[in-house]
Formats: C-alpha cells, structure tokens, sequence
C-alpha cells in the first residue's frame, strides 16, 4: 500500500470518514462478516470472509472509515495475545502529536 495509513483508536474515528487508516486492538465479538474490536473503545468492522480473527486475540487492520463510522477491512493481521495496549496507545498519541515525521507534509494529515 502506499497510501499512508494514520494509527488511530476510536476517539479518532470520526476525524477519519472515509480514510484509509490502521486499527490496532483487541477482538470482543465476532459475528459472522462482522466483528467488533477495543481500540480505545469499541468500533464496529466488517470483515472480508478470508480474514481470520479470534475471540479475545489482538488484530491490526488497515480498513476506510465510513460514514457511520464503522471500519471495512481491507487487510488484518492476527497479533495473538499479550499485547501492550499502553504501548499501542502511546504509539498512536504520537503519531497524531508529531504526524509530519511519521506521515510527511503532503499525506493530509
């Protein structure tokens, strides 16, 4: 992909309709081609039917943000468990604090 891909957690998700962005969290629910993560709180995301996520496991996603604020995944990688969500949040703070070293001046974000 060379589209830039912000890191956001819920609280971003609104600033982000119709973005291409990347979601790390924790899977809560499953239910069939959707499923709902913990990223920050929860955000709704629908699944393409290759995608492999498991209960309580972490997923990153790179996904567009819709209208509605759900997320469509495009691509998701199974993280496993023990993940450091205060890392993963510290991560996410500083891109959004100091975006133009991590995204330039030209991504628009």
């Amino acid at each position: 992909m060379s589209e830039a891909t912000p890191r956001i957690t819920a609280p971003y998700l609104e600033s982000f309709s119709g973005k291409v962005v990347r979601i790390t969290g924790k899977v809560i629910q499953l239910r069939g081609e959707n499923a709902t993560i913990d990223a920050g709180g929860h955000i709704s995301i629908s699944v393409p039917k290759d995608a492999h996520l498991a209960k309580d496991h972490a997923v990153e996603l790179v996904g567009k943000v819709s209208p509605d604020l759900t997320v469509r995944v495009l691509t998701a990688t199974d993280l496993g468990m023990g993940i450091d969500f205060a890392a993963v949040d510290a991560v996410v703070d500083a891109t959004h604090r100091y975006k133009e070293i991590f995204y330039g001046e030209e991504s628009g974000y």
